[in-house]
């Protein structure tokens, strides 16, 4: 097996729950798969516009199967997933417009690897996605980069940023990434095997992902070793 690593790379919204399945497993396999991972933030509002779907919550018995679906695959992946008490109002009132250009902001502004985007990334989904906390106001990205870690300096400059027409074309660029590769929603990953891009999507995906990319999967916690028989 060739020892160069395989560009994997994760297309994502914090609106969306099943993103952040993917994403935390993800990131537990980057040192276990030979894998270098990519985090690709860009806005599920424009894949959904763009590609003509429909959020599953929009049809009812999908969106009662989505509850109790997210319910059990939190406890599966041991990611601390609580639904917040209006998710159509987090969803799709509220949206995540602002939250993904301040992720975008960080992306850009981060040149080496990224620690910062996966940190951010993980305490806005935590916001909105555990705690049932707004995640469109400044003041509460603030709290979300504080807790990431970031200086309120550099988080400052990071509002402006995310509120600047470059970072805001850089996500449309992204997002019309994502759409071109055939993206209907999100999660979306992109292995690259042998100068060919495979793309899947969801989190449900990754044991054909491993098989794709030569890799074993050995459930969602790979360093948890395995239950007796």
């Amino acid at each position: 097996m060739s020892s160069s690593k395989k560009l994997v790379e994760l297309f994502y919204d914090v609106v969306s729950p099943y993103s952040w399945l993917a994403f935390e497993v993800l990131c537990r396999y980057r040192n276990v798969w030979n894998i270098d991972l990519k985090l690709r933030p860009a806005f599920l509002g424009g894949i959904m516009q763009g590609s003509g779907n429909k959020p599953p919550a929009m049809v009812p018995n999908k969106g009662m199967y989505m509850t109790t679906d997210l319910t059990r695959l939190a406890q599966y992946f041991s990611v601390p997933l609580v639904q917040p008490a209006d998710p159509f109002e987090a969803m799709f009132k509220k949206g995540s417009l602002a939250a993904m250009r301040f992720v975008m902001a960080v992306a850009e502004k981060e040149k080496d690897g990224d620690v910062k985007v996966e940190k951010v990334s993980r305490e806005l989904w935590r916001r909105i996605w555990s705690v049932d906390q707004d995640i469109t106001q400044p003041a509460s990205l603030s709290e979300a980069g504080l807790k990431a870690g970031l200086s309120s300096s550099e988080i400052e400059e990071l509002l402006a940023m995310a509120k600047s027409q470059p970072i805001k074309d850089k996500l449309k660029s992204v997002t019309q990434e994502a759409l071109d590769r055939g993206a209907f929603g999100f999660p979306m990953t992109v292995c690259h095997v042998n100068g060919k891009a495979e793309m899947f999507f969801g989190s449900d995906r990754f044991e054909l992902m491993a098989h794709c990319i030569g890799e074993k999967w050995v459930g969602p916690q790979p360093y948890k070793p395995t239950a007796k028989m």
